[in-house]
C-alpha cells in the first residue's frame, strides 16, 4: 500500500500598509511625447466625452427639478 505524506506547509505573507512601507523612486515622464491616437480612438474618446457631459447635464437637471427650482 502506498502511503501519502502530508508535506504541505502553508506560506506566510506579511501585509504592509503603504504608509508604513519604504518609499520607492517614482518613474519620470519627462521626455515622453504625445501618444499617437488612431481615428477610431479619437472618435471613441469624443463619444465618451459627449456621453459624460450629457449625463452630467441630466443629473443637474434632475437635482434642480427635485429641489423645486424647475417645474
Amino acid at each position: 500500500m502506498a502511503s501519502v505524506q502530508n508535506s504541505y506547509e502553508p506560506q506566510r505573507f506579511s501585509v504592509i500598509h503603504p504608509l508604513d512601507d519604504v518609499a520607492e523612486q517614482k518613474c519620470s515622464s519627462d521626455g515622453l511625447g504625445q501618444i499617437a491616437m488612431t481615428r477610431a480612438v479619437r472618435i471613441s474618446l469624443g463619444v465618451l466625452r459627449a456621453y459624460l457631459v450629457l449625463m452630467t447635464l441630466m443629473l443637474c437637471y434632475r437635482v434642480l427639478q427635485l429641489a423645486g427650482v424647475l417645474r
